[in-house]
C-alpha cells in the first residue's frame, strides 16, 4: 500500500446520518468505540475501504485507529499529522492525546510526549515543554510558609459549603491555592463560576485563585472510547487527573495539603475522594512527595441537610429562591436571581 493512494476526508458526526459499516468494523477490530464528543472526524480510505480514522475534540486528538491489515505503513503518523494541521486551522496549537499505555511508542513517533500514565490510560501532549512552561509560570505564585494547601472546585454554583471548606483550609494553612475547573460544561459558565468564587471569597487574606488551565482534567471531557466499562473510565480519569496534580502542580507551588469535603450522597464523588487519598496521599507510589489529605465534614443547611451545588440547582429549577438564600453567600444569591428563567428553561429541554 502506498500512502499517496490513501484518501483523507474530514466530516463531522452531525453530518453522518449513520456510522459507515467499514468504520464501525474497523473500530471493533481495534477494540474502540466512536467518541461522541468528536467535532471533526477524519476518515482514511484505500480502494474505497475505510482503513483508518482520527478525530478532534477541542484540544484533544481522539479515536486514532488503523486497520490491522494496513498497519506498518506510517498511516497513524499521517492521520495524526493531518489532525494537527486541521487543529492549527481551527486555532488549536497545543494538543493532547489520550490512549492506551501500550501505544506510547507509536505516538512518540508522531511527535507527542508523555505527561502521565495509569494502568489503563496515557496522556500525551504535542510539545516537550508545555507542562514545564506551565509549572514555571505557576511557581511564580509560590508563597512563604510551611503549610501550603490546595482545593480544586467546580462551584456550579458557589455555595456556603464551598465557602466553609475554603475557610477551614485557610485557618489551618499558611496559604491556600484554589483551583477552578475551567471547562464550560456546567450549567453556569466558567466566567460565571469564577465571578461567584471571587465574590464569595472576598475578605479571605491568605488565598490565591487560579483558573484551571489544560492540566486540570474534567471528568466531563475525559475520553472513554478506548476503555471497556464505566468503572475503568472513572479509575483512569482519577489517576490521570491526580497524577498531573501530584507530579507537576504540587511541586511547582510547594503544596503540602489537599482539602476535600465529605460526600454523603454522590457515589461517584465519594469514589473520587477515595482516589484522592490513594493517588495524592499514598507515599512511595512514585518519586513525587505525597500530600496530606484533609477531609472536612460537609456543612449543613438549617434542616440538617448537607449543602451541595446540586441541591442549589434543583431548587433553582423549581424557582425556590427562599431556600436557596439559606445555603449560598449573598453575592451568589444576587447572581442567581438573574438566572432563574434561563435555568428553568434548560431544565425543561
Amino acid at each position: 500500500m502506498n500512502n499517496d493512494d490513501i484518501q483523507l476526508n474530514w466530516t463531522s458526526l452531525t453530518e453522518l446520518k449513520f456510522l459507515p459499516v467499514d468504520l464501525d468494523r474497523l473500530l471493533k477490530r481495534v477494540n474502540l468505540h466512536l467518541d461522541q464528543s468528536i467535532e471533526q472526524l477524519l476518515i482514511a480510505t484505500y480502494q474505497n475501504k475505510v482503513v483508518g480514522c482520527a478525530g478532534l475534540s477541542g484540544s484533544t486528538i481522539r479515536n486514532v485507529a488503523v486497520d490491522p491489515d494496513y498497519q506498518g505503513h506510517q498511516l497513524a503518523v499521517k492521520l495524526v499529522d493531518e489532525c494537527q494541521y486541521k487543529a492549527c486551522e481551527l486555532g488549536q496549537h497545543h494538543l493532547f492525546l489520550y490512549t492506551k499505555p501500550s501505544n506510547q511508542s507509536l505516538f512518540e513517533g508522531c511527535g507527542f510526549y508523555k505527561l502521565v500514565s495509569s494502568p489503563d490510560a496515557l496522556l500525551m501532549e504535542n510539545t516537550p515543554v508545555g507542562i514545564a512552561n506551565f509549572c514555571k509560570k505557576l511557581s511564580q505564585s509560590r508563597r512563604a510558609g510551611a503549610s501550603q494547601s490546595s482545593i480544586v472546585i467546580n462551584a456550579n454554583p458557589f455555595t456556603l459549603g464551598h465557602r466553609y471548606l475554603i475557610e477551614q483550609a485557610c485557618q489551618q494553612s499558611d496559604w491556600l491555592h484554589l483551583f477552578v475547573v475551567s471547562e464550560d460544561l456546567s450549567e453556569f459558565s466558567y466566567h460565571q463560576r469564577l465571578a461567584m468564587i471571587k465574590d464569595g471569597t472576598r475578605g479571605i487574606p491568605n488565598i490565591t485563585l487560579y483558573p484551571g488551565g489544560p492540566y486540570l482534567i474534567s471528568r466531563a471531557t475525559f475520553p472513554s472510547y478506548f476503555l471497556k466499562d464505566q468503572q475503568q473510565v472513572d479509575n483512569a480519569y482519577a489517576a490521570i487527573d491526580l497524577l498531573l496534580f501530584r507530579n507537576y502542580i504540587a511541586p511547582a507551588l510547594g503544596l503540602t495539603h489537599r482539602f476535600i469535603g465529605t460526600e454523603p450522597f454522590c457515589p461517584i464523588t465519594a469514589a473520587y475522594n477515595a482516589q484522592i487519598h490513594y493517588w495524592l496521599g499514598t507515599e512511595n507510589i512514585n518519586e513525587y512527595p505525597a500530600l496530606d489529605i484533609v477531609e472536612v465534614q460537609r456543612q449543613t443547611d438549617p434542616d440538617g441537610m448537607p449543602i451541595s451545588a446540586s441541591r442549589v440547582r434543583h431548587l433553582l429549577h423549581k424557582g425556590q429562591l427562599a431556600k436557596i438564600k439559606e445555603i449560598v453567600p449573598s453575592s451568589t444569591y444576587t447572581r442567581l436571581q438573574h438566572n432563574v428563567e434561563p435555568l428553568m428553561t434548560v431544565s425543561t429541554k
